[in-house]
């Protein structure tokens, strides 16, 4: 029975339904998790630095596929580890740049996946906190710098979209839970006006904590996904990580097909939702535009 295994950046409880996505895209494959597929899930939970020795051993035991959706630190990992074991990824920018394949049509060696973009998003998350914060003129972003690659790029769209718009762009940085409350204590001493949580799983792992923080202290925030929101965070957009899940998913098994990596051409996301907690937007004593409303995707109450 073939083994593929699963990196993920965040925690268990908090990637239940991409779990769902990645074993549908298997399916449509003809591969079903305990019938003729095993799949070995690592969760990282936002300790980056356990990912090498995690490669380590799944090199070790010699899995058919290692698929890291919603990891870039994850995909470069493999990548440096191993030239022969198939890689599907999922990265939030340019996976050229990154140095994982060679082009988006012709990847080539051993390495394909999906480009969700998330860390390229900033000048759209800006102006949608403009939109419901119009007197903002300084905004704070969070990265977490365990997540270089993903940090970086984040910050590089963030504060040119600040250039761009006369926005001050604060960097506010936060590996741990601690760090997180750090951050926000930080924001509430110096008055920023909102903030921008990027995309990382250790971030989506605390979800909770971020979108309860930023309600307790009066601070509108965006998020990159509908996860936020959906536990009482103001706003996200970004892609459907759904779908991106089960795009890796069904690239995993047409590889177990006998398609080779080289052969299959990057992915790029094309369906991003905004989504709005109105809930959290009277708790922070904002009113929502009717032309914003209008342009939501989806509204939680």
């Amino acid at each position: 029975m073939p083994v593929v295994a699963m990196i993920n950046a965040g925690s268990v409880e908090a990637s239940a339904y991409r779990v769902t996505a990645f074993r549908m895209g298997l399916a449509e494959t003809g591969h079903i998790e305990g019938r003729n597929l095993a799949i070995e899930y690592r969760w990282v939970e936002g300790r980056y630095d356990l990912i090498p020795e995690m490669v380590a051993d799944l090199i070790r035991r010699r899995v058919a596929v290692i698929a890291t959706p919603g990891s870039t630190a994850a995909g470069l990992a493999v990548k440096a580890a191993t030239a022969t074991i198939p890689i599907v990824f999922g990265v939030g920018t340019d996976p050229v740049k990154l140095g994982l394949v060679a082009s988006l049509s012709r990847p080539g060696g051993n390495v394909t996946g999906v480009n969700f973009f998330t860390a390229d998003l900033g000048a759209k998350r800006l102006g949608l906190l403009r939109e419901v914060v119009p007197r903002a003129g300084r905004v704070a972003a969070l990265i977490n710098p365990a997540n270089a690659a993903n940090a970086e790029a984040t910050l590089q769209s963030v504060k040119q979209a600040g250039l761009a718009m006369a926005l001050s762009i604060d960097t506010l940085t936060a590996s741990t839970r601690h760090e997180i409350d750090m951050a926000f204590a930080t924001l509430v001493r110096e008055r920023v006006d909102a903030l921008l949580v990027s995309g990382d799983g250790f971030f989506a792992s605390r979800r909770l904590q971020l979108a309860m923080l930023a309600v307790r202290h009066s601070i509108p925030a965006i998020y990159s996904l509908r996860d936020y929101p959906e536990v009482g965070g103001l706003m996200s957009y970004g892609p459907n990580l759904f779908e991106v899940h089960r795009q890796v998913g069904n690239y995993a098994g047409q590889i177990l097909n006998g398609t080779r990596p080289a052969d299959l051409p990057v992915l790029q996301s094309t369906k991003f939702e905004f989504v709005l907690n109105t809930q959290a937007a009277g708790l922070l004593g904002l009113d929502v535009p009717p032309t914003l409303l209008a342009r939501t995707d989806v509204v939680i109450d």
